[in-house]
């Protein structure tokens, strides 16, 4: 059916084929990837070759609990007062130093809780438990 419109056939067509263009387009950009030098910049970075014998460690603060009930502050021998200073002197430093707990295997458990209670009061961040691999097994 035509809607009274007759269409000549020898009129030009005005529309251009671009899939000619789009192929050269593409050898052309896959030319020009392929010619672009390799970079051969470099950087030198001089690395370390190994661990040397002076590493920094990190400031420990040991408590030690006896089965006297002795608190010991890097093995000397504090009372309760002088502890919960020395702590909080420590929570004041730039870098707060680990502190390590170590108490006996046959230190009063009440000693320890009050060990435990005066390190909570002074505000230390940076504590943890040490040697307790020792506790794994049990005397039968």
């Amino acid at each position: 059916m035509t809607t009274g419109e007759a269409v000549s056939r020898e009129a030009p067509i005005s529309a251009i084929n671009t899939t000619p263009l789009i192929d050269v387009m593409l050898v052309l950009l896959i030319m020009f990837v392929i010619t672009i030098p390799v970079a051969t910049q470099s950087i030198q970075v001089d690395l370390p070759a190994g661990m040397t014998e002076h590493t920094v460690q990190p400031l420990q603060n040991t408590i030690t609990l006896g089965v006297d009930g002795t608190i010991r502050w890097n093995g000397h021998a504090v009372d309760k007062g002088e502890l919960a200073k020395l702590l909080y002197g420590t929570t004041h430093l730039r870098a707060e130093p680990e502190l390590r707990f170590r108490p006996d295997a046959d230190a009063a458990y009440a000693r320890t809780a009050e060990v435990l209670q005066t390190i909570k009061a002074s505000g230390v961040t940076n504590f943890g438990f040490v040697d307790n691999e020792r506790f794994r097994t049990f005397d039968r």
